[in-house]
């Protein structure tokens, strides 16, 4: 049974400042059926990818590639924050609307030629996967596409990540 993923996002007004719609994935992973869909759905696009390996941004990106990654049999690497990695790591900088931040990825998560999909919830303005996919590929690997639960369309996420392939299963 298919259900509509749309009926399991909460859109929240003036959060986190006014003027902004929250799109709250929280109503799907509370589901059972719908985040599993969710899950299906981008397994069914990793497969047809021949993906070695996914790799999220913290944290909502562990959110939806772990399980992805559990159901194909392969693995995933986090991409985190300043402090967070123990071991060695290469690092990556955004712009974000006030100031920059940074991701690392442990030096050894990737392995030169691995086919990578990058997950997240939400694609915004890019900047985040737009890092993800630079420390990939400084580390040797092969983003061949990046999955999401959802696309804010006018904020133009996809401009920072062209030449990308890019399965959004939602659009607002």
């Amino acid at each position: 049974m298919s259900v509509n993923l749309h009926d399991y996002i909460a859109s929240v007004p003036d959060f986190p400042e006014k003027g902004i719609i929250y799109r709250d994935i929280s109503p799907l992973m509370a589901d059972g059926t719908a985040y599993r869909q969710a899950t299906d759905e981008i397994v069914a696009y990793a497969w047809k990818k021949e993906v070695d390996m996914i790799v999220g941004p913290e944290a909502r990106g562990f959110i939806v590639g772990c399980p992805v990654a559990y159901k194909l049999g392969i693995g995933f690497a986090p991409a985190r924050k300043k402090g967070k990695l123990p071991r060695p790591t290469v690092s990556a900088s955004y712009g974000l609307e006030y100031g920059k931040s940074t991701l690392y990825l442990h030096k050894d998560a990737i392995k030169p030629g691995q086919k990578v999909l990058v997950t997240d919830d939400l694609l915004a303005t890019g900047g985040t996967i737009a890092a993800t996919i630079q420390l990939v590929e400084d580390l040797g690997g092969i983003v061949v596409g990046t999955a999401f639960l959802i696309e804010l369309t006018d904020l133009n996420g996809r401009d920072k990540i062209k030449g990308y392939d890019m399965l959004a299963l939602m659009k607002y």
